[in-house]
């Protein structure tokens, strides 16, 4: 492998022995030496003579105006031109750590790298990360070519983030040559990592220009719905992700610490009305089809959830030890099995309510798979599941609480299923009579039958006894129509 001759790299050295000459603040951390001559040798990149040259814009480089929402290889334009990701993703979640509403999320090995070069003169080089979530501490590499691609060599020493601060870490010195650089996770733990804002300084304190952009052509992918919260699968043929919560707002809930009964969490996967009173949600609302379903194993990473509020009780995994009462999902596992973190959200704690036994393992589970076999046979389904009242018998008998008084156990769990064909402009079909409308409310308790279909209703009733307003997105005519209606068709 070619090794970086000096005076093609003496710009970049340069850079690498000054990085102690920055004024550090509490919140930033940096590397303090540079690799010597015993360095990592350059790395060779494959090029593509086909390559097409494109305009770009200036750093920093903050991911608010991309949406990539899977970890596969691919390119991706953002403000500044195109980058490559590896096992990356842009996160937009309550668990990404971000300054707005998106930041570079990497997991395993991932990398994020330029495909394009900055002018020469790049004075400072400031780049912010942190621990996604919860995840344990991650170490990232700062690696930069000269070459336009062809090699590349780390900067400075490994960066260890822990915890969920953005952290800014500084290079400053000097690149006389014009500059390519990639980000690397290279721990490989299970620790994902947050990287956000990206900013390249020329020494007169000017931002640094994207230049031009050297990039293989890709395909364009499919149109992205209007207010979808995912990326749209790479195939029609496998349906796509729409706005989990396209049917409304059942309770009104917003992002207010001062309506603690009716919080909005808002999530890539799911969308929640939560009362941080009862320690668990009135309603979660969701899309499920193809797309949402792939091959992830099941996490079972119960946890808090650090999106609440602080003022807010954490409901833990140990809330529920010894209840008599499973940790039943509201968005279950299997309808988010895409990739780890997908699935890994649905155990989150704001997902879950204390279930009878029967009702989570028996009813409720039967219901769940009949939906993920209608999605199977190439139907799209817009869930809303909630809970309502106090008091329900586990294993243990009847009780109103657990996890001393602090979590509610509700005594009626209901879910409202539009099942319609794979398609766009859906509330356009739902309106036109296109969907299939299932209604349920079962009792929390151990007696309830297996056979869930003995137990639909409809939606008015549903609204009566929860006093939410369901499917609120539809024109009121249909509302009147559609939710008076008990479903009676067979479901065998």
């Amino acid at each position: 492998m070619r090794r970086f001759s000096l005076p093609l790299f003496s710009g970049l050295l340069l850079s690498l022995t000054a990085l102690g000459c920055s004024q550090n603040s509490r919140e930033t951390s940096r590397p303090t030496t540079a690799p010597g001559a015993d360095a990592p040798p350059a790395i060779p990149l494959e090029t593509d003579a086909a390559a097409i040259v494109q305009g770009a814009g200036r750093f920093p480089e903050t991911f608010e105006d991309a949406d990539k929402g899977a970890y596969a290889t691919a390119d991706e334009t953002l403000t500044t031109g195109s980058w490559h990701f590896e096992d990356a993703l842009i996160g937009s979640s309550d668990e990404d750590h971000k300054n707005g509403q998106h930041a570079a999320r990497l997991r395993g090995q991932g990398r994020l790298r330029m495909n394009f070069d900055a002018p020469r003169g790049v004075q400072t080089i400031r780049i912010k990360s942190a621990a996604y979530g919860n995840d344990p501490a991650s170490t990232w590499e700062l690696w930069g070519s000269v070459d336009g691609g062809r090699s590349f060599r780390r900067i400075g020493q490994p960066v260890k983030v822990q915890g969920p601060r953005l952290l800014t870490t500084t290079f400053q010195g000097g690149a006389a040559s014009s500059l390519r650089l990639e980000i690397r996770k290279t721990d490989g733990g299970k620790g994902r990592l947050n990287i956000d804002d990206i900013a390249l300084e020329m020494a007169s304190g000017a931002a640094a220009s994207g230049g031009s952009v050297a990039t293989t052509p890709t395909p364009t992918p499919a149109p992205k719905p209007s207010g979808s919260s995912a990326p749209v699968a790479s195939s029609p043929q496998a349906g796509q992700r729409d706005d989990n919560m396209a049917l409304g707002n059942p309770s009104g809930a917003t992002a207010n610490v001062n309506t603690p009964t009716n919080y909005l969490l808002v999530k890539p996967q799911f969308t929640i009305g939560y009362n941080a009173q009862r320690g668990t949600p009135t309603w979660v609302s969701w899309h499920l089809s193809r797309a949402w379903m792939g091959e992830a194993p099941r996490q079972d990473d119960f946890r808090p959830d650090p999106a609440l509020p602080r003022q807010f009780y954490q409901v833990t995994r140990n809330s529920y030890s010894g209840s008599g009462f499973d940790k039943g999902h509201n968005c279950p596992s299997a309808d988010r099995t895409t990739d780890l973190d997908d699935n890994s959200a649905t155990f989150l704690m704001t997902n879950m309510i204390p279930q009878a036994g029967n009702n989570n393992q028996r009813t409720w589970s039967s219901l769940e798979e009949w939906t993920r076999d209608q999605v199977r046979q190439g139907q799209e389904v817009y869930v809303i599941m909630g809970s309502y009242g106090k008091g329900g018998t586990g294993q243990n008998g009847k009780m109103t609480t657990i996890d001393q008084g602090r979590v509610t156990v509700p005594a009626r769990v209901w879910k409202v299923l539009v099942i319609l064909p794979e398609g766009t402009n859906d509330i356009q079909r739902i309106a036109a009579g296109q969907a299939r409308i299932v209604a349920v409310d079962t009792p929390n308790d151990q007696s309830v039958s297996p056979d869930w279909s003995r137990y639909r209703v409809s939606v008015d009733a549903i609204e009566a006894a929860s006093g939410l307003d369901l499917l609120s997105k539809l024109p009121l005519a249909t509302q009147d129509q559609l939710e008076a209606q008990t479903d009676t068709r067979p479901t065998k």
